[in-house]
């Protein structure tokens, strides 16, 4: 392969020098601000183990030693993941004597897991 066919492949994503930008890059601008924060909501879903606990879930309430016996994991571990989740109000708890127990914060949530269910199993 030459030098042009090489530079001609790596640059194949980019515009020419005659692209045409007839485009509204202020109202572009806005609208990328519109998903800012949106990524700290996905590193917090990206976690393998948080996606499980919110899987479960959706199922049905569960306290911590629930959720800790299912996965397999220790109690600190499932209070941790449980604080983040609640930090991004994924998750919320209801006390009930000296049970605490966890659900899904709203619909939304469960719409995310469905949606992302959907997506994955397209690629199978």
């Amino acid at each position: 392969m030459d030098l042009s066919q090489k530079e001609t492949r790596e640059n194949r994503d980019l515009c020419d020098d005659n692209c045409p930008a007839n485009l509204d890059l202020e109202t572009l601008r806005e609208k990328a601000l519109e998903v800012s924060g949106l990524s700290e909501l996905f590193k917090v879903l990206g976690d393998e183990t948080r996606a499980k606990i919110l899987y479960l879930l959706s199922e049905q309430r569960l306290c911590v030693c629930d959720i800790a016996a299912v996965l397999e994991l220790t109690l600190p571990a499932v209070s941790h993941h449980l604080r983040l989740l609640k930090a991004m109000r994924l998750v919320k708890s209801s006390r009930e004597g000296k049970m605490v127990y966890y659900t899904l914060d709203d619909e939304h949530i469960l719409n995310l897991i469905r949606e992302a269910q959907a997506h994955f199993a397209e690629e199978r």
